[in-house]
């Protein structure tokens, strides 16, 4: 054996009991497990892990590191957590596969999610091309990817606001194709950003039925998670049913005071799904407040045509005018449809560094928000304090439920679910509150993503599996971010391995590079 881990709880991602033993790793794989009383295993290295957990390595189902993993390879935010996979592509807008034109206006559309992107190289154009990026540079963690809606859309026809022709949608079919060919693992949108949102329903269902032919999944970030939430999950079941496709419900909250309390009707709404024979899981973060763009609050119409036409519309101040009615009155798509409440806005980041006194402001209105837009050129990042505990509590506890961080690692002040996630789930839901048990909190976090990624190797501790592995401590294991200090990393995660080699050593960040693209698997 290259590794054995000593005397260790397993807690396997079965959602079963956990049991001691000795694990053995073996060029990148599980070699072996002995149990408490059984044979112990010999090996050229030995970890005495008494007083730990082993799990397998936590999987991120909701990630925008698309651009932080060639930016920072060693990538601690998410290594530290244990994470070991991470989903990318994600709410319908990334960088492939594009053209110069669209690889430039998606870069500037979502500064605030990655930075603008002037200090790398964007040297792919296809889905594959980024993948092999991937692993030519090699990064802490491994990666999937979605093939983003949104992008795909931009390619073909533009950030207008109308229906596609036949060409357009033949197109459109065609780079999706193209994207499952080359490794994505399924599509996602964003049905509240542009040019996502102005897909109707037919031509979804077209996309989705080329998603399903592949095997993959579509994944939304659907319509409303504000007034109308639950008509939009509705929208988003039918469509993928329709479809024949697999659905994953992207961060799936229930958000704003109208849907206080609400979360019972929105499970039940899945579990009738489900045993109709719906295939459907779905992902959140353990936290209250949302994270999104200030640009991505604007309603659909401001934003037609791409970065630049938001900015002149913005200028205009009899524009800039609707746009506010919209945003105070109306309830703006882009605020689901609820009249924003500017007391619950709170700037995160920006990308003018002399415009950071801003951040950890609350907006004060319009004239404030209107202003940052111009001047940061869309490029600032937001919290919404939106959520609700007892939502959040609800949905995590269902048996489609998965972790995904959401997190937005740009910005002077980032929500504290980028570096926190994981170890938030083990040690305050899980350990703290009981809202779920150690085990079954593993299982969300491993087996069931890894099941959703069609990934028969990973996901367990078992023999024959990958070596992606966690090492915690089940009493101390906790987020140490917090949103006065986001990128405070986590306490009581000792170990983390990626295809058997150590990332994380004794708490601390090795030089390793040993995570890979993760290719969708061929379907039978």
């Amino acid at each position: 054996m290259d590794l054995v881990i000593r005397d260790v709880r397993v807690v396997d991602g079965t959602g079963g009991p956990s049991y001691r033993a000795d694990v053995g790793v073996t060029g990148g794989r599980i070699a072996a497990i002995r149990r408490e009383g059984e044979r112990s295993l010999t090996g050229a290295r030995v970890l005495d892990a008494h007083g730990l957990a082993l799990s397998p390595g936590f999987i991120d189902m909701h990630a925008h590191s698309d651009l932080a993993l060639l930016r920072d390879p060693d990538h601690s935010a998410k290594a530290a957590q244990g994470v070991t996979l991470e989903v990318l592509g994600q709410d319908g807008l990334s960088y492939a596969p594009a053209d110069d034109r669209t690889l430039d206006e998606v870069r500037r559309a979502v500064t605030g999610w990655n930075g603008d992107g002037s200090d790398l190289d964007l040297d792919w154009r296809t889905v594959g091309e980024y993948l092999d990026r991937l692993d030519r540079q090699g990064t802490a963690v491994n990666a999937a990817y979605l093939v983003p809606q949104g992008t795909v859309r931009a390619y073909a026809m533009g950030w207008e606001d109308r229906p596609p022709t036949d060409a357009e949608l033949t197109r459109m079919r065609q780079l999706v194709a193209e994207g499952l060919e080359q490794g994505a693992v399924g599509m996602s949108s964003g049905l509240t950003y542009t040019p996502g949102m102005y897909a109707g329903n037919a031509e979804l269902t077209e996309l989705c039925r080329v998603v399903a032919a592949y095997g993959g999944y579509y994944c939304p970030h659907h319509r409303s998670y504000g007034a109308g939430a639950l008509a939009a999950y509705e929208e988003m079941v039918a469509l993928a049913r329709e479809a024949g496709c697999a659905l994953h419900l992207a961060h799936a909250t229930m958000n704003f005071g109208v849907n206080e309390g609400r979360a019972p009707e929105l499970l039940a709404l899945l579990d009738a799904a489900l045993a109709d024979g719906a295939d459907i899981s779905l992902d959140t973060y353990p936290y209250t407040p949302g994270c999104t763009t200030l640009v991505a609050l604007l309603p659909g119409w401001a934003s037609e045509g791409g970065p630049e036409a938001v900015l002149a519309k913005l200028r205009d101040d009899a524009t800039a005018e609707r746009i506010r009615h919209d945003l105070e009155v109306t309830g703006s798509d882009g605020c689901h449809g609820v009249p924003v409440e500017w007391d619950t806005v709170e700037i995160s980041g920006v990308s003018r560094p002399d415009l950071a006194g801003h951040v950890g402001r609350r907006l004060d209105g319009w004239a404030a928000a209107r202003r940052l837009l111009l001047e940061d050129r869309l490029g600032t990042t937001i919290l919404q304090h939106v959520g609700h505990e007892e939502n959040v509590r609800a949905i995590m506890r269902h048996r489609v439920h998965t972790g995904g961080s959401d997190g937005i690692l740009q910005g002077a002040k980032p929500h504290p679910r980028a570096y926190g996630t994981f170890p938030h789930y083990l040690g305050r839901y899980a350990r703290e509150l009981g809202v779920l048990s150690l085990e079954e909190a593993v299982a969300h976090l491993t087996s069931r993503p890894a099941a959703r990624l069609r990934l028969p190797d990973r996901g367990l501790v078992r023999e024959g599996h990958r070596a992606d592995l966690v090492l915690f401590d089940p009493d101390t294991v906790a987020a140490g971010s917090t949103f006065d200090a986001p990128r405070t990393l986590p306490a009581g995660i000792p170990h983390v391995l990626v295809d058997g080699r150590f990332v994380i050593r004794d708490g601390r960040r090795t030089d390793v590079l040993a995570g890979r693209s993760v290719r969708r698997t061929p379907a039978p």
